[in-house]
């Protein structure tokens, strides 16, 4: 006999959906959670936490409005870590109830505590106090996410070296800020720092970054940064990283240049957190960032009662993915076969400013020897963009010269994030240009780049 139909490790995106779902269809569900709250990384120390930040920075600063009273133009004219902090711990407090209402009004059952495997269906939780009881499950979902990858190579102190988990709760604001990796999360912190004037240098060991974006996009974005003095380090490895004798982070960097500044974030990566749940004694093992490996239609480990969703296994570690994942994982386990998942889904990069794709970039159309054509709209040739007081922002739209159909759309500028859905549906639907060039768009918005760029393909299309 089992004690629960399912059993999560972990509740961030990917294990609360899953937990809700399996209760959604009357299964008795246990979500193991070792963090303080509900939420997981998601809530707590990742997504909510850095998007919060970035609008927190956006409003004080004065961001936005600045296209229209200069750089120099501020709302607040001192900001500091409080002011920023104040509106993240609002922000989570209103997540965690809203999980945990969730979770009360479909009989989620919730327990605090670290997850180990005895065996494949039993699992020992370890209370705040040491305190130990042990669950069966009949299915067992492991959602336990990641941890920043922290080398003991870095000088990691909490002041003024962090990795990506602990900037959300900075001391302080820095003048000056080096951060080591250009991943999405190295990028996102970077750029908001920078719409503070904080002096950033972004390093990088390789000579390109965010390659699963259109190089077109990351180009203006690149140009944007410049623009903004921040100091790129491209193909620069790091040799050391040290502490100056007033604890400034030094880094030397292998083609001889030093960069030193008030703190350092280290963002090189993430490894799955599940160095303490003994996989062995369920029969399951990982790879060396720690990551599980699944069946990626049905999401089940090779012990097929036990599954695995969200960051934990790996790309593309999106929350919007990770809460597909969790749902497809219980529906599976209980029997259910809901349609299969659309072939493009979003990507949302929350830098300043935002970028988003769907669908394949041009790199990808050029190597699947596809004849196509783009078409470009800038943000400052809408009427809703010199409202706005938008001197950047682009977005890119590909075509199939054969079909007509939408092939992707790239985006760079103020709510990209949310434009990409009208990118994301036509691709999903198999349209076409047509759409774009016939449809009608509110106006003033940005979304009418859709026909400017739909029109700017179509000339060049309707040549050949």
């Amino acid at each position: 006999m089992h004690d629960f139909d399912m059993i999560v490790i972990g509740s961030g995106p990917s294990g609360r959906r899953a937990a809700v779902q399996s209760a959604k269809i009357g299964k008795s569900v246990l979500v193991i959670e070792k963090g303080r709250r509900v939420g997981g990384v998601s809530v707590h120390t990742g997504t909510i936490p850095s998007k919060t930040m970035r609008e927190t920075v956006l409003n004080l600063s004065g961001w936005r409005e600045r296209g229209f009273y200069g750089r120099s133009y501020r709302v607040k004219q001192d900001i500091s870590a409080g002011d920023i902090l104040a509106r993240l711990h609002k922000t989570l407090d209103h997540e965690v109830e809203v999980l945990e209402h969730q979770f009360s009004r479909n009989a989620v059952k919730s327990l605090r505590g670290e997850a180990r495997f005895l065996s494949p269906h039993e699992i020992e939780v370890t209370g705040e106090e040491g305190e130990t009881q042990v669950v069966k499950g009949a299915h067992i979902l492991i959602a336990c996410g990641t941890n920043p990858f922290r080398p003991d190579y870095v000088p990691f102190n909490g002041a003024t070296v962090f990795d990506s988990d602990e900037i959300v709760e900075l001391p302080r604001l820095p003048r000056s800020l080096a951060v080591i990796g250009a991943g999405v999360i190295g990028v996102e912190y970077a750029t908001i720092f920078s719409a503070l004037d904080v002096a950033v240098t972004l390093i990088e060991p390789r000579s390109s970054f965010l390659d699963f974006i259109d190089k077109e996009l990351i180009e203006e974005f690149v140009h944007e940064l410049r623009d903004r003095n921040v100091a790129l380090r491209l193909g620069a490895a790091v040799s050391t990283i040290t502490l100056g004798p007033d604890e400034r982070p030094v880094v030397k960097l292998a083609d001889g240049r030093t960069v030193v500044a008030d703190m350092l974030l280290f963002a090189a990566g993430r490894v799955g957190a599940t160095a303490r749940l003994n996989l062995e004694a369920a029969g399951l093992t990982v790879d060396h960032r720690g990551r599980i490996a699944v069946d990626p239609k049905t999401l089940q480990t090779v012990v097929p009662h036990i599954y695995a969703a969200g960051d934990v296994i790996g790309f593309p570690s999106l929350a919007s993915t990770s809460m597909e994942q969790g749902r497809l994982a219980a529906c599976h386990a209980f029997g259910l076969e809901p349609p299969p998942p659309p072939e493009f889904f979003p990507y949302g990069i929350y830098s300043v400013p935002e970028m988003s794709t769907v669908g394949m970039s041009e790199e990808e159309v050029r190597r699947r020897e596809i004849p196509y054509e783009c078409g470009i709209a800038r943000f400052r040739e809408t009427s809703r963009g010199h409202i706005m007081g938008l001197n950047n922002g682009m977005m890119k739209m590909i075509f199939s010269v054969r079909t007509r159909r939408l092939l992707g759309v790239h985006i760079v500028g103020e709510g990209a994030t949310e434009l990409i859905h009208i990118g994301q549906a036509v691709l999903n639907l198999k349209g076409t240009i047509d759409y774009f060039i016939e449809n009608t768009f509110n106006y003033p918005t940005l979304a009418e780049a859709y026909k400017i760029a739909g029109l700017d393909a179509w000339n060049r299309m309707s040549r050949v």
